[in-house]
């Protein structure tokens, strides 16, 4: 499905204590790269006990992994358009609980990029779903791309994970890239008043693919 990949490289590592909004705190191993094909600046973060999840491979439990894309406006500010800051508020907790990684990848807008992305709340308010607002503005629907994520897990030596997600399209890329993906948990789902169409939205999309295609699960 895809080409070989080139071999990135750990830049830097060091631990940081992490305290997210309610107060939840622990400590992560962060990691940057180099070396990645698109040249942003993605980190991993180890979590729990991630060091012994990486040595019960191959026979146990694969390490628990989350590829987060970027969310300023949920992760950071709290915008209750997406949800994805309570899905990142998820995985940090259950992830340090497991052992395992969390990627935070710069990939802003399904792809798109920060501005674009705000362009696209501006058609939503218009009466477009989250999907037809990015094609609108000459984007395609989702344009997150997941084979610097695939380098990472090679350069931690993570060979096979148990994936934390609801998006089947990340297992599919992951597969693709020679990631072994032995089971998909799926996070919560946080609806409001204010995401209740981004999340039908995901939902129909999630429906279709799965209709197209069988479910790697």
């Amino acid at each position: 499905m895809y080409g070989a990949l080139p071999v990135a490289t750990v830049r830097t590592q060091v631990t940081v204590p992490l305290r997210l909004p309610d107060g939840y705190a622990t400590t992560a191993r962060v990691f940057t790269f180099d070396g990645l094909v698109d040249g942003r600046e993605h980190l991993a973060f180890g979590l729990g006990d991630w060091a012994g999840a990486l040595r019960r491979q191959p026979g146990g439990p694969a390490p628990l992994v989350r590829p987060h894309s970027e969310c300023l406006t949920g992760d950071v500010f709290g915008s209750q358009r997406c949800d994805c800051g309570p899905q990142l508020r998820e995985a940090v907790e259950r992830i340090a609980d497991a052992g395992g990684f969390l990627l935070y990848l710069r990939q802003e807008g399904r792809g798109i990029g920060l501005y674009p992305k705000l362009d696209a709340y501006a058609l939503q308010d218009a009466g477009l779903d989250t999907y037809e607002a990015n094609v609108a503005l000459g984007h395609g629907e989702d344009e997150r791309d997941y084979r610097a994520a695939a380098q990472m897990l090679a350069v931690l030596g993570v060979r096979r994970l148990t994936l934390l997600s609801n998006n089947p399209e990340k297992a599919e890329q992951l597969d693709g890239l020679g990631v072994a993906v032995t089971e998909v948990v799926p996070t919560g789902v946080y609806l409001s008043p204010a995401n209740a169409d981004y999340l039908a939205a995901k939902a129909s999309r999630a429906a279709t693919r799965t209709a197209d295609s069988p479910s790697l699960t």
